[in-house]
């Protein structure tokens, strides 16, 4: 009677671990792409929106005369349709408001970012 082996499918450990180290060398070439342009994408919304805002309020003093006294007039107005959002913070609440030289202009003049740090071209963030 010849005894045959029946070979049981599956892969052997070496196996496994190969596969397992091509699969880190590969996010370890991804990851700090993808991170670096997610930030990349935070700082050009920031920008933007700093920029729509900063029209607002100027179209707000154009038309009224005056700034207004916070960032809810410029929404209850529809200057705006809703509170600006900090990308970098995801946060409507966070933002640094800047009041005009002469109070008799109203009360906010520009706004800026709170975040911290620099962005990616090497400036800081809150002097946006």
């Amino acid at each position: 009677m010849v005894h045959t082996r029946r070979r049981h499918s599956g892969f052997t450990l070496i196996e496994l671990m190969v596969v397992m180290v091509i699969v880190a060398m590969l996010l370890a070439l991804a990851a700090p792409r993808y991170f670096g342009s997610l930030q990349k994408s935070k700082e050009t919304a920031l920008r933007q929106t700093l920029s729509v805002t900063r029209d607002a309020l100027d179209k707000f003093y154009s038309d009224k005369g005056k700034y207004p006294d916070s960032l809810d007039v410029l929404v209850s107005t529809r200057y705006l349709r809703s509170l600006p959002i900090d990308p970098l913070l995801d946060s409507a609440s966070n933002w640094l408001l800047v009041a005009p030289d002469d109070p008799a202009k109203g009360a906010l003049s520009d706004i800026h970012s709170s975040a911290e740090g620099l962005g990616r071209d090497g400036t800081v963030i809150r002097e946006w």
